[in-house]
């Protein structure tokens, strides 16, 4: 069969082949555009344990134009996907086994053409571009990308990020963030009819997320120049949860220490002899740069102390740590200019990370069917957009936070901005 598909009877074909195993890529009909507002162009097909991939056109101009229903059956029909990105394949289809290469192989890049190149310079602003590009030159970069990963098809994947990380993510993305448009083109400059949408990159060196898109960084809005406020509730108010005194708190499960009451910084306060935000200092700059001499007798830290240097004795040793919950290696040949603190940090904000996975993959199931939407999530912050008839469903979620041991804080407005 020919390696591009535009009828009916090849996509049949295609999906009676019973594929077991097969690299599929999505093609959307923009390059710049976020998942959630793009449409597909084109898939690409290509079973591992053959010698040529298929280029199903959904929507290019070059070509006749398969239905999507089609495509999701040709999708169903395969046993096992493996994808570049699998938190964005899910904005485009569903499938219950994929697995995302990216996790396999974080430092891979896609490849353009020079055709790719030339049009996406001279057109930035088409939202257009893919479905006019030729289709051979999309055909050309999928099959560089098949043999790049061909050679790990099958290596063993964490299954904590391929089948839950991704997930969750994903969905937090998929609800996006109401704006006045007015106040988003003050602030940002950029036009926007409704909605804006985030975009979690998995793959940083500690693991922890990072959030940007369309070259707005969500991860650290600015409180100070009253940007916030152009967030607004597609409900009745916006809900902010933030986590109190996350990485002592975490550290101190860890090290089996109990702190003698809720308010972590005030049993700092108490131990320093400082006041509490002072003492919130002090606790932040030990933790990311190393116990100070005169703090060394506290019984916290002579544990904290303990545990730096058993993590890095196994780091040492067998040439990696793994970590609680994720089951991620840091492994000592892929990392740079490494010291006992640094893995420390290292350590914290995977635990960190892998602890909110779990209370948002909760959260999100809590909230199947509510009208109270999870919208953004920043390390020790989840903020909600919430329907005011849903009181129940703030003490549930609440109840979830208190399960893990953490102590949260509330703050609530007609905006993000929350003064």
């Amino acid at each position: 069969m020919y390696w591009l598909v535009e009828d009916e009877e090849k996509i049949n074909i295609l999906t009676r082949m019973q594929i077991k195993e097969a690299y599929l890529e999505i093609i959307p009909t923009s390059h710049t555009l976020h998942p959630v507002e793009n449409n597909v162009s084109c898939v690409y097909v290509k079973p591992i344990d053959k010698s040529k991939g298929y280029m199903v056109s959904v929507n290019h101009s070059e070509a006749f134009c398969i239905e999507i229903e089609l495509v999701y059956n040709l999708i169903n029909s395969i046993e096992k996907l493996y994808v570049v990105d699998k938190k964005e394949f899910l904005h485009y289809f569903f499938h219950k086994n994929v697995v995302s290469l990216n996790m396999l192989d974080p430092q891979f890049e896609p490849q353009q053409t020079t055709t790719h190149n030339f049009f996406y310079s001279n057109y930035p602003h088409e939202t257009y571009l893919n479905a006019i590009i030729p289709i051979v030159k999309h055909y050309e970069i999928c099959e560089k990308h098949f043999e790049h990963f061909k050679k790990i098809f099958g290596d063993p994947i964490n299954s904590f990020y391929n089948n839950k990380t991704t997930v969750v993510f994903n969905a937090i993305e998929k609800n996006g963030l109401k704006v006045n448009p007015t106040l988003y083109k003050q602030y940002f400059d950029r036009d926007v009819e409704e909605y804006v949408y985030t975009q979690y990159k998995l793959n940083t060196t500690t693991t922890r997320p990072s959030n940007k898109f369309g070259g707005i960084n969500f991860a650290s809005l600015n409180k100070d120049t009253n940007e916030r406020e152009c967030f607004v509730p597609n409900n009745d108010f916006l809900l902010e949860m933030d986590i109190s005194a996350y990485h002592p708190t975490l550290l101190a499960h860890r090290i089996h220490y109990d702190f003698s009451s809720s308010d972590v910084h005030g049993d700092f306060a108490e131990m320093y002899g400082v006041d509490y935000g002072k003492a919130k200092e002090i606790t932040f700059k030990q933790l990311y740069g190393g116990i100070w001499k005169e703090y060394e007798h506290l019984e916290f830290f002579q544990k904290v102390i303990q545990f730096t240097q058993q993590l890095w004795e196994n780091f040492e040793t067998h040439g990696y740590i793994e970590c609680p919950i994720s089951q991620h290696r840091f492994e000592k040949n892929k990392l740079k200019d490494m010291n006992p603190q640094k893995l420390l940090n290292y350590y914290l904000q995977n635990l960190e990370t892998s602890t909110n996975v779990c209370i948002l993959w909760e959260i999100l199931k809590l909230l199947r069917n509510k009208n109270t939407k999870l919208i953004l999530y920043v390390y020790d912050s989840f903020l909600f957009d919430v329907d005011k008839t849903e009181k129940e469903t703030l003490k549930q979620i609440t109840e979830i936070f208190n399960k893990y041991k953490l102590q949260i804080k509330f703050k609530k407005g007609s905006n993000y901005n929350f003064k």
